[in-house]
């Protein structure tokens, strides 16, 4: 979990209060959903996870549950940086190098604007292409994009 020490100024009814000092708390959790969503975002991202994850991700949402979009993403976080790995399907026909590497900007962009750590690295592990006649069990929704 990341602790970061705060100051701010607070203005109510237009009086000024002064610094109010305070510790901010933010969980593994909410970065690994925000890294999920970039990755989720970048350009030829099929799906997350590897097979098993996806199988038991999909029966959960065929029962009514929100997709999990932390499927296949694990983060590290300390006070001041975050690594982030995650597992993906790309599409078939879009180079990998490239999905890669919106995959790594997306994440860093994301995680360093809403939490103001600084990203430290992020680990791709590419575990599948996905063929566009393939039905994949029926789990997943195709993701053109």
């Amino acid at each position: 979990m990341a602790v970061k020490e705060a100051t701010s100024t607070a203005m109510s009814n237009g009086h000024h209060h002064g610094a109010v000092k305070g510790t901010t708390t933010i969980a593994d959790s909410v970065v690994a959903s925000i890294a999920g969503i970039a990755t989720r975002d970048a350009t030829g991202v099929y799906a997350m996870g590897g097979a098993m994850s996806r199988t038991l991700g999909a029966a959960r949402d065929k029962m009514g549950r929100s997709d999990d979009v932390t499927r296949g993403v694990q983060v590290e976080v300390g006070e001041k940086q975050a690594a982030v790995d995650v597992d993906v399907v790309v599409e078939y026909g879009y180079p990998i190098t490239r999905t890669t590497e919106d995959i790594r900007s997306g994440i860093a962009d994301a995680v360093e604007t809403m939490t103001g750590l600084e990203v430290a690295e992020v680990n791709i592990d590419v575990l599948d292409v996905h063929l566009p006649d393939s039905d994949d069990q029926g789990n997943e929704e195709p993701r053109a994009r």
